[in-house]
């Protein structure tokens, strides 16, 4: 954070996390990405300076492309591919940090976790699933405290709604979880 992002990265191997500095010394999680994943490509375009910081959850190998480079035309079907696959990454972040937003500006509590897990489980294509953030992780991005998060986990367990251990979820009652998000 706070320095200039002029390259796009893949994840070759292991994990890496994105995170937001915020006062105070807290982190913001921005995403968590594995093998495959891409990270730079929207901000490497910008003429500002990153807000976010990448680090190392695990051992890993990324590949650096310099940005200007990649938006170099040379009228190849290959350079033509990787410009499309930049343009749906990116496009595909927007959605997600949209979806992001949309999570922040709930007004219970209950409605974000309801709409978090929902969403997850969708992605996952399956009620069992786990995310990828602990409750701390998960209590930084929808922006509350960790023990009201964990209150509220419990009581929706509770209710019968869900049954969670660690990062691990099993939406009981999807319906009803969608019913608490209107």
């Amino acid at each position: 954070a706070g320095a200039p992002s002029r390259r796009v990265g893949v994840v070759l191997t292991g994990s890496i996390e994105a995170y937001r500095p915020a006062p105070g010394g807290a982190r913001i999680p921005i995403t968590h990405m594995g093998p495959g994943g891409v990270f730079g490509d929207v901000l490497g375009g910008s003429s500002l300076d990153s807000p976010v910081t990448v680090v190392a959850s695990a051992p890993c190998e990324v590949l650096l492309f310099p940005y200007e480079k990649l938006l170099q035309p040379d009228g190849s079907a290959a350079r033509q591919r990787l410009l499309q696959n930049l343009v749906r990454t990116i496009s595909d972040k927007y959605f997600l940090l949209s979806r992001r937003v949309d999570l922040l500006v709930m007004k219970t509590l209950r409605a974000k976790v309801c709409a978090y897990l929902l969403s997850e489980a969708e992605q996952q294509g399956s009620m069992t699933f786990t995310i990828p953030f602990s409750r701390i992780q998960l209590a930084d991005y929808l922006n509350c405290d960790r023990s009201a998060l964990s209150r509220e986990l419990s009581l929706m367990q509770r209710d019968g709604l869900l049954d969670t251990y660690r990062s691990s979820f099993k939406l009981l009652e999807p319906e009803a979880l969608r019913q608490m998000i209107l």
